[in-house]
């Protein structure tokens, strides 16, 4: 099936429904995905009630009515079969109504992310054009490119007035001091999360008519070189984008903050920003502050398990994602790497692909999770799992012989 003719099923589908529950996923591009999807039905007159969840389960999608998955569920097998899923993960959901790249043969890890599904879904469902500034947020969430779809997606916001591309600092933040301070993608070591060291740059950088911006990122270059990969410092300056219909207009710092308030449980406030209301704008930024820090704080003191080369502990399930992410694409890494953390009986494990090495991790997480009597998958450099906890070395040792094989 086409990827219209798929959007459009799932669209039709929509319109048939007096209520919708809507489940997203709790990063950037699920947030954005719920948000697009529940602005289309808002408009169309279709009630719905969004939730923010870091996984579903099976159990939760019982009894009778409408359920929406955005950025979940393709790659649960036994959803029940009428389930709408708006997706862009590995599929093995073979229900009616799902939409999803990978299926019409484009690529879900680069291409189309969850939002940008979305949006072609909400412009299906009527005149949704003004959303296509949300569809940023689930690019630059998910570390994808301008081209494909979502180049197609990007240049109609551009073309419609909702998206202005510009060039400068990609670094999310309300003045300059904390662009720095909060600095996570990439992670500058020795800068990130170091007041002093930062309001040193600054001064050094002054110029008679302000800081000179050309000046305060050689600075920070030479200071952070040493242990911070070089195509990751080319990308503090770069393509930026002004999103004329959100709440944040940058859109490197909207999402980073809705990002931030969807993984330490505060989706409420990231989907409130997406939906357009400004009412919580300053605490959702002192949340994405305080997650920002706390990653910074746990990146110093992470440590590779003892013996297996690429797999990290880390004590807070909320940061696994964000310090799989820094490790693999900010350090020196010749192997995929694994982080997990402890959170009570259940282990939450996050794993990413370095650029410089080439491995399907989707299908390993998802492979050994089974075995471990857990669920798993993602994408094919990105991918999580839930496990029990006593199943940790196990999981482990699978993982390293899957790789290794």
């Amino acid at each position: 099936m086409s990827l219209d003719a798929a959007a459009e099923t799932v669209a039709e589908q929509i319109r048939r429904q007096p209520f919708v529950e809507v489940y997203a996923h709790h990063d950037a591009d699920g947030i954005a995905a719920g948000a697009i999807l529940c602005h289309a039905m808002l408009r169309a007159g279709i009630r719905f009630r969004l939730r923010i969840k870091s996984e579903v389960r099976v159990a939760e999608l019982s009894g009778d009515g409408a359920k929406l998955l955005c950025d979940l569920g393709s790659g649960i097998e036994d959803l029940p079969g009428d389930t709408m899923v708006v997706d862009h993960h590995i599929p093995r959901f073979e229900g009616e109504f799902h939409a999803n790249p990978r299926l019409s043969g484009i690529d879900g890890d680069r291409e189309l992310s969850a939002a940008g599904m979305a949006y072609i879904v909400a412009q299906k469902i009527g005149d949704n054009r003004d959303l296509a500034g949300l569809v940023i947020p689930g690019i630059i969430g998910d570390d994808q490119e301008i081209r494909g779809k979502n180049l197609e997606i990007s240049n109609d916001g551009i073309g419609n007035g909702i998206v202005l591309p510009a060039r400068g600092l990609t670094l999310p933040g309300r003045d300059m001091t904390e662009r720095w301070y909060l600095s996570t993608s990439p992670y500058l070591s020795g800068i990130s999360g170091e007041e002093t060291v930062i309001s040193d740059l600054l001064l050094e950088a002054q110029g008679e008519n302000g800081t000179r911006l050309d000046t305060l990122i050689s600075l920070a270059v030479l200071r952070a070189a040493p242990q911070t990969s070089a195509d990751r410092l080319m990308e503090i300056y770069g393509d930026t984008y002004h999103l004329e219909r959100e709440v944040i207009d940058d859109a490197h710092a909207l999402t980073a903050v809705i990002d931030a308030c969807g993984k330490s449980g505060h989706g409420d406030l990231g989907a409130a920003l997406c939906l357009r209301s400004s009412h919580a704008l300053d605490k959702a930024w002192e949340i994405a502050r305080l997650h920002r820090t706390n990653v910074i704080t746990a990146l110093r003191a992470v440590q590779p398990v003892a013996g297996s080369a690429g797999v990290y502990e880390v004590q807070d399930a909320v940061l696994a994602s964000d310090i799989a992410d820094v490790l693999a694409r900010d350090t020196m890494q010749t192997v995929p790497v694994l982080v997990y953390a402890r959170n009570g009986d259940v282990c939450r494990i996050s794993a990413r692909c370095p650029r410089n090495v080439t491995a399907d991790i989707g299908l390993v997480i998802h492979e050994v999770a089974t075995a471990c009597g857990g669920n798993g998958g993602g994408h094919t450099r990105r991918a999580g799992a839930t496990i029990p906890c006593t199943q940790i070395p196990a999981f482990i040792s699978g993982w390293q012989g899957a790789l290794a094989g």
